[in-house]
């Protein structure tokens, strides 16, 4: 859930910032591609939310030296994996509203409502549905499913090819 606000808070100035000032259009004029300025602006993104996640490793520590019948290390590596895939999502979400506007409050509140859409707002549409094989679409549209099949320590490929291609369509969205 702190990731919901942290992620669309830390992208919001991505390129609304750069619009409002007018800098974009030198930064445009530089001999680069804009697929690799908006992917080193994601990898910039996503790099400072791995380091924002790094001092939970030592609640990790701790529990191991102080627990006595040890850890479950491949639930911890599944948790750790899905969350570097959820960040990945949040932060092209938040890159692609950012590219949207010029004002940095409307970056923040899009880059919050396609987070939670996307996160819970499947799982409460499947809520509303009785039939079972339609509940099932709904809920396996949404983030939240393939997020927690892998805190599961179940690293499926469709979680992965899920993560990989919802990210890559908003960055592509964001080039263009």
């Amino acid at each position: 859930v702190l990731f919901l606000f942290l992620v669309p808070a830390t992208t919001m100035r991505m390129f609304a910032e750069e619009k409002r000032m007018g800098t974009l259009e030198l930064l445009f004029s530089r001999p680069l591609k804009i697929s690799s300025i908006v992917m080193s602006k994601f990898w910039s993104a996503w790099l400072l939310m791995i380091i924002a996640l790094l001092p939970t490793l030592l609640y990790v520590i701790s529990i191991y030296l102080l627990s006595m019948a040890g850890l479950d290390w491949g639930e911890i590596i599944g948790g750790y994996c899905g969350l570097l895939c959820l960040l990945g999502t949040f932060v092209s979400f938040g890159l692609f509203t950012s590219s949207l506007t010029s004002n940095q409050l409307i970056a923040f509140l899009l880059a919050i409502l396609l987070s939670f859409t996307s996160f819970y707002g499947f799982e409460l549409i499947a809520s509303l549905t009785n039939s079972g094989s339609l509940h099932n679409v709904w809920v396996e549209l949404g983030i939240q499913a393939h997020y927690q099949s892998m805190a599961r320590v179940v690293i499926d490929t469709r979680d992965l090819i899920y993560f990989a291609s919802i990210t890559f369509f908003f960055i592509y969205l964001t080039v263009q």
